[in-house]
């Protein structure tokens, strides 16, 4: 059995990891939904916000910081692991907790002030909601689960890793 502190084996998944297909995949997508949330923020989004009443002016502030923050930490994670990938940063380096998502939940707006807010806005965040939980989901298991479970049998692994791609 590989011991499951050796920065080898850790090294091993990270790398394999930033190689893969579902990264690119996620890279693609997480660049792609912040240049398309600037735009939308910066353009059709501040033409909207001016059209709303005042708290739901507020609510909307409120949600595009949220949106941002979130889209920011997913795009600050997926650059470490391109970095690795690109040889610019050592798997190591990419395990610590500075590189790892803010495992705290941000309150959303409530359900009734969600009502008053554009559709795009909403859209938006949503998107970046489920990205951001995906994104977590692939941080817990390559740097906190690998730490305390043992190696997961490599056909194992790339079965789950399929499963996750195709939506199993």
């Amino acid at each position: 059995m590989q011991d499951i502190q050796s920065p080898d084996w850790r090294g091993n998944v990270i790398q394999d990891f930033a190689r893969s297909e579902l990264f690119e995949r996620t890279f693609q997508e997480g660049m792609e939904l912040v240049e398309e949330t600037a735009s939308y923020l910066d353009g059709e989004g501040r033409q909207e916000s001016k059209l709303l009443s005042r708290n739901a002016a507020l609510a909307y502030a409120a949600e595009s910081m949220r949106l941002t923050t979130r889209l920011m930490q997913v795009a600050s994670w997926l650059l470490v692991q391109r970095a690795v990938r690109e040889g610019d940063m050592a798997p190591a380096s990419a395990c610590e907790d500075r590189y790892r998502l803010n495992a705290e939940d941000v309150s959303r707006e409530t359900d009734a002030a969600r009502q008053e807010l554009p559709r795009g806005l909403t859209g938006l965040a949503d998107r970046a909601e489920r990205l951001y939980e995906r994104v977590r989901h692939l941080d817990k298991r390559m740097y906190l689960e690998s730490q305390t479970a043992e190696p997961a049998n490599p056909v194992l692994g790339h079965m789950d890793r399929l499963k996750s791609a195709f939506g199993g």
